[in-house]
């Protein structure tokens, strides 16, 4: 009785054994499949307050808590470096790089060669004046000398009323040059993007400047992350767009940056 006793319990030991040994192996599997998720490479231009910027060496932003919020939902891990304007189409186009984040307007032009996410924040073009400006429309532009960031909707807008290749149009690398121009009285007024502009005026009231718009020159444009063409990252992220709009997360995002809710139908309805 004793031996076969000794037996059951030799049996019943391998198999507590075997059994523990299998669910290490399958939690170690599953874990060795989370660890070599590919970790994105994600490029933007970190010039672009409120968007993306450096302060004290420190990447902050509305696209920075985005993109954030946006890879958790989707279970990515990633790598976000400032490599600039330009470059930021260029690693896109030669595949260096995963995505981009860069408060970048989805164009037809740009679709041409790239691919889009949904959009995650609508913007129009504003002009940037001094208080004592009578400039109050796009067509009062006219004339005038205008500072813009090279390559950006803003230089394209400002072309469309003063003509393209106008020598009263005045391109830098940056926007934050471009208001640089306008402060030492080199440009008249700048054009940007209305999340850029508001931002400027509201954080440097003791510079004396206001901004114009005029949505009848200036159309709605929307916000995507930029991929290589046939990205299979598209649809993924896609889905977390949608999720962060749906539990909230992208409310208190654009609240802590623009000190108001979203117009989420407008967004919604381009999606």
């Amino acid at each position: 009785m004793i031996k076969k006793l000794s037996i059951v319990s030799l049996l019943l030991a391998f198999i507590l054994v075997f059994t523990a040994c299998s669910s290490g192996s399958s939690g170690s599997s599953s874990e060795k499949k989370s660890s070599t998720k590919k970790t994105l490479r994600i490029v933007n231009d970190a010039s672009y307050p409120p968007f993306e910027t450096l302060e004290k060496g420190k990447m902050v932003g509305f696209d920075v808590d985005v993109i954030k919020a946006l890879a958790k939902a989707a279970g990515y891990k990633y790598k976000l470096e400032n490599v600039g304007w330009d470059p930021v189409f260029a690693e896109l186009k030669s595949k260096t790089a995963d995505m981009s984040i860069s408060a970048i307007s989805i164009t037809e032009d740009r679709e041409k060669t790239y691919d889009f996410s949904n959009p995650y924040y609508r913007s129009i073009n504003e002009i940037m004046v001094p208080k004592s400006s009578k400039i109050k429309s796009a067509q009062d532009l006219k004339g005038k000398t205008v500072a813009v960031q090279q390559g950006t909707t803003g230089q394209y807008a400002v072309e469309k009323v003063l003509g393209k290749n106008n020598p009263k149009i005045k391109k830098f690398k940056t926007v934050n040059l471009a208001i640089m121009e306008m402060l030492n009285h080199g440009a008249d007024a700048v054009v940007a993007d209305n999340g850029v502009m508001d931002y400027y005026v509201k954080n440097n009231p003791g510079k004396n400047l206001k901004t114009v718009g005029d949505e009848k020159t200036f159309d709605g444009e929307f916000y995507g992350m930029m991929y290589p063409k046939d990205s299979k990252l598209k649809a993924t992220f896609d889905k977390a767009i949608k999720k962060i709009i749906d539990d909230g997360t992208y409310s208190k995002i654009y609240k802590k940056w623009f000190d108001k809710e979203p117009d989420l139908d407008k967004l919604q309805a381009n999606n």
